[in-house]
C-alpha cells in the first residue's frame, strides 16, 4: 500500500551512501568519504557531529552498538562483528540503596539515573581496528559545531519546548541547553563550549582521557557533588564486547544479523521467527490480518526478554532455545488470528539454557558498511550536565528493576538489558540491506515492520520508510510492563480506517500518538548485480540519505 505522507524519493549512488537524522552529520560523513576516508571514518566522524547537534538523543555521555562489516580483500576472508558498549551501574548502585531512598524505581532524572558511558571506549576501538584518517581529524568537525555553534532544526528545537521544565531543574544542564532560561528556537544557534574543551580533551588523549585521566576527575566530582555514585575506578574499569559473528536468525531466505547482549536485537530475530510461519505476503501490508499476527508476535516475543534476559556475568538465560525454531513454533500456536491478547502475556515455561537515540548506516566504494546506534535512552538522558563538560549523561539505568530476584535487577558492575539494537541483512553471504531506527521498545517493533516491509511485501525502499506504523505496549519499562496492552498508531499518516476498525474487532485498544514516537529509520540497501546503493532517511526526522 501506499504511504500515507508525503513522501521523499528513494537515493542512489554507486561510491557511498550516508543516512543519519542530522544533515550536518551526514554531510560531514559523506566529506570524510570525498577526503579519502573509509566508511568507519565516516562513521565516527558522524557520530561525534551528531553528539553535539543532537543533545535530546546521543552524547558522549551515552552508550554505542554497532555492526560492522569489511568484505573480502586479496587473501584476506570478509570479517562480520558487533560491537556492545554500554557500561555498568556504578559503585553503591543496589536495590537496597535505592529502596533506603524511598524509590520504587531508578529515578528518571539526574546522577542516580546514569550508568557508565560506553560511546568514547567505542570510538577509539573502532578507530584503532577499522579506520585511516587521524582520530583527532575525525573529530574536527564535532569540535568545530560545539565550539561555534550549529542552527538547531525545527524537529530538536520542538523538544528543547517539551522538556525546557525539566532541564531548568539542574543550573548546570540550563546553562547549556536553555538560552537565558527560553528554550531554543530553529534556527538559533547553540555554541557548547565545555563540550567542545572535552571533545578536544578526547582528541588527544583517547579514551584514556575520558575513563582515566583529567577528564574522569572532573566527571567524577561533578557527579559525586549532586548525589551520584560513581567512583573513578566505575570509569577506569570499562569495557566493551565484539561477537564474532554477530547474533543472527534466519527469514525466509535471508539471514538477519542483529547487535549482541545486552541490546535488545535478540527480540527482532524471535519476532521474525514467529512470523516465518505464517504466510504475511498473502495477508497484504498493513492489513487488518497482517498487523495484529505481528502484534501478538510482538507480545509473546517481550515476555520472554521481560522473563528471562539479565546481564550473562549476574544470570544464566536461555538465550539459544529463546531463538530456536523450535521456540517460534511453540510460540507460534499460541497466537489466535482472530482475537487480540488484552492484559500482560506471560511468557512460555522455562526453558532449558542450549525516546531517543540515534541511527545511522554507511556503505562506502569498497563495500565497508556500518550499522551504528548510539544513544542517552530517553529525551536529553538523564537530563543532568556535568558541570564544567558540557557532558549530558545518560539514564540508562532506568532500565532496571529495583526489586530483588529479576534477572535485569540493578547491581553494581552490572550492565541493563538495553533498547538499543540495529541490524544488517545478508542474502548468499553478501550485505543487501542495512538498517535501525531510534525509539526505545519501539526500534524491534519498527525495525521488524521495515524487514517486513522489503521482504514480505516488496515495498520500494523509502516506501517501506514511509510507512504507517505501528507500536504495540507496553514493552519492557519497568514501571509498565503489568499494563494491559494498548496499540498506538500515528496521528498524521495513521494505518488505513478499514485495518483500524478490524483491529479493534478483533480486540485490539487503539490509541493515536505523534508521529514522532514512532522512531527514524535511516535505511540503505546494496545491489551487487548492478553496483547500484540506495538510500532512504525517515521524514520523521530532519535527517537524509546522501549518495556519492
Amino acid at each position: 500500500m501506499a504511504p500515507t505522507r508525503p513522501s521523499r524519493s528513494t537515493v542512489y549512488g554507486r561510491n557511498g551512501m550516508v543516512c543519519s537524522a542530522s544533515p550536518l552529520a551526514a554531510s560531514t560523513g559523506i566529506r570524510v568519504l570525498q577526503e579519502g576516508g573509509n566508511a568507519f571514518d565516516a562513521a565516527l566522524a558522524l557520530a561525534a557531529v551528531e553528539a553535539v547537534t543532537l543533545p535530546s538523543k546521543c552524547s558522549i555521555g551515552g552508550d554505542t552498538f554497532a555492526i560492522l562489516y569489511q568484505p573480502p580483500k586479496g587473501s584476506s576472508k570478509a570479517r562480520l562483528r558487533s560491537l556492545s558498549s554500554s557500561g555498568v551501574a556504578p559503585t553503591g548502585a543496589t536495590s537496597a540503596y535505592y529502596q533506603s531512598k524511598g524509590h520504587e524505581f531508578v529515578p528518571r532524572t539526574g546522577p542516580l539515573a546514569a550508568t557508565v558511558p560506553g560511546s568514547i571506549a567505542a570510538w577509539e576501538t573502532v578507530h584503532r581496528e577499522y579506520c585511516t584518517m587521524p582520530f583527532a581529524k575525525l573529530l574536527e568537525p564535532a569540535i568545530g559545531y560545539a565550539e561555534d555553534g550549529y542552527p538547531v532544526t525545527p524537529r530538536i528545537a520542538r523538544e528543547f519546548r517539551i522538556f525546557a521544565e525539566t532541564l531548568a531543574e539542574y543550573p548546570s544542564t540550563a546553562n547549556v541547553l536553555l538560552k537565558d532560561g527560553q528554550p531554543y528556537q530553529a534556527g538559533d544557534v547553540l555554541v557548547q563550549s565545555d563540550l567542545a574543551a572535552s571533545l578536544k580533551k578526547i582528541a588527544q588523549g583517547g579514551a584514556d582521557e575520558y575513563y582515566r585521566g583529567s577528564l574522569t576527575q572532573q566527571l567524577i566530582k561533578g557527579l559525586q557533588a549532586a548525589g551520584g555514585l560513581f567512583t573513578q575506578e566505575d570509569f577506569a574499569n570499562h569495557t566493551l564486547q565484539f561477537q564474532e559473528p554477530p547474533l543472527s536468525g534466519t527469514y525466509r531466505g535471508h539471514t538477519i544479523y542483529e547487535t549482541s547482549f545486552p541490546s535488545q536485537g535478540f527480540i527482532v530475530l524471535s519476532t521474525l521467527n514467529i512470523l516465518e510461519g505464517f504466510d504475511l505476503g498473502s495477508l497484504g501490508h498493513n492489513t487488518p490480518e497482517s498487523v495484529h499476527l505481528m502484534v501478538e508476535a510482538k507480545k509473546l516475543a517481550y515476555a520472554d526478554r521481560n522473563t528471562y534476559a539479565g546481564d550473562p556475568s549476574f544470570v544464566s538465560w536461555p538465550l539459544d532455545r529463546l531463538l530456536s525454531k523450535e521456540h517460534a513454533e511453540e510460540q507460534r500456536k499460541r497466537i489466535d488470528p482472530n482475537t487480540a491478547v488484552a492484559t500482560r502475556i506471560d511468557a512460555a515455561a522455562p526453558v532449558a539454557a542450549g525516546n531517543d537515540t540515534a541511527y545511522s548506516c554507511i556503505v562506502d566504494s569498497e563495500g565497508n558498511a556500518v550499522s551504528y546506534i548510539h544513544s542517552i535512552f530517553a529525551g536529553f538522558g538523564s537530563q543532568f550536565v556535568v558541570e564544567g563538560t558540557g557532558i549530558l549523561m545518560n539514564n540508562r539505568a532506568t532500565s532496571f528493576y529495583i526489586k530483588e530476584g529479576h534477572p535485569n535487577t540493578i547491581a553494581p558492575g552490572k550492565r541493563t538489558m538495553h533498547t538499543l539494537n540495529c541490524y544488517m541483512v545478508f542474502k548468499d553471504d553478501l550485505p543487501v540491506i542495512v538498517g535501525g531506527t531510534p525509539g526505545a521498545d519501539n526500534q524491534p517493533q519498527s525495525n521488524v515492520q521495515v524487514l517486513t516491509g522489503l521482504i514480505d511485501f516488496d515495498l520500494e525502499l523509502q516506501q517501506a520508510v514511509d510507512a504507517p506504523r505501528w507500536n504495540s505496549t507496553p514493552g519492557t519499562n519497568p514501571r509498565s510492563v503489568e499494563d494491559d496492552y494498548v496499540l498506538q498508531i500515528e496521528q498524521d499518516a495513521p494505518l488505513p480506517e478499514e485495518t483500524i476498525e478490524g483491529l479493534k474487532s478483533k480486540g485490539h485498544k487503539i490509541t493515536s500518538i505523534g508521529a514522532d514516537l514512532f522512531g527514524r529509520v535511516n535505511l540503505l540497501a546494496i545491489d551487487h548485480e548492478r553496483g547500484i546503493l540506495a538510500g532512504a532517511s525517515d521524514p520523521r526526522a530532519d535527517g537524509e540519505a546522501i549518495p556519492l
